[in-house]
């Protein structure tokens, strides 16, 4: 497979978009919540110079591994990521990435992530969360005011914790002036995609999803778990 992607004539140029992506790391975070749109970005690097910061409270591996030990008592199967800065060293970031997954439920510590999220989202360019992600930058009052979706298997809890919130019920993915919030797990996917559409171009977006042979849910509103969960 070739790999020599030229950037479409298109899309916006280098000097007109956000180049710096942080990602936001906690013990048990969602594999596909990371994954799913990082590797779309990992192609999206051959055409424009971005760089990718994983950060984290320390510079510890960080495991998908539930702190609560939800997993069978016979199981040993996770996956760690290495982290490039902590909270309090990292640089900064045109774009923030806030995954969900089960280590952000209570009575999981997330408070150095959520501070830095706070703290960092005046600065930031776009705001960018999956599934139970949106509940955390909730939580750093962030996305009070503006409309934003969740997991809908846990939309009562997470919509419960920001009632300045206009939760979204039933949506693939929300978007709202500079901040993209997906529902569960898998939308990351469909809502990177998005992202790339709207600040890099259609184009571009195009040419990623055929290289990595994604079929992109292109209507937001598409979102048979609302129903699936009784979510409104």
């Amino acid at each position: 497979m070739s790999v020599a992607l030229e950037l479409p004539a298109s899309a916006q140029p280098a000097d007109k978009v956000p180049l710096s992506f942080g990602l936001v790391l906690y013990p048990g975070f969602q594999a596909l919540d990371v994954f799913g749109p990082l590797d779309a970005l990992n192609v999206l690097s051959f055409l424009y110079p971005i760089k990718l910061y994983v950060l984290a409270e320390t510079l510890d591996p960080v495991s998908t591994k539930s702190p609560q030990g939800l997993e069978h008592p016979g199981s040993a199967f996770s996956q760690s990521i290495v982290p490039t800065h902590t909270f309090d060293t990292a640089p900064k970031v045109d774009v923030l990435i806030v995954p969900g997954g089960v280590g952000n439920r209570p009575p999981n510590d997330i408070g150095s992530a959520i501070a830095y999220i706070r703290r960092v989202y005046p600065e930031a360019q776009y705001l960018f969360t999956v599934c139970t992600g949106s509940g955390m930058a909730a939580q750093a009052g962030v996305l009070d005011g503006k409309k934003a979706t969740t997991n809908k298997a846990a939309f009562k809890r997470i919509s419960g914790y920001r009632p300045q919130v206009e939760w979204v019920g039933k949506a693939r993915w929300v978007v709202d002036g500079n901040a993209w919030t997906a529902a569960g797990v898998s939308a990351g996917i469909d809502a990177i995609f998005d992202f790339i559409k709207v600040v890099y171009g259609e184009d571009v977006a195009s040419l990623i999803a055929n290289f990595m042979e994604y079929e992109r849910h292109l209507d937001p509103s598409w979102d048979p778990y609302a129903e699936l969960h009784g979510v409104q």
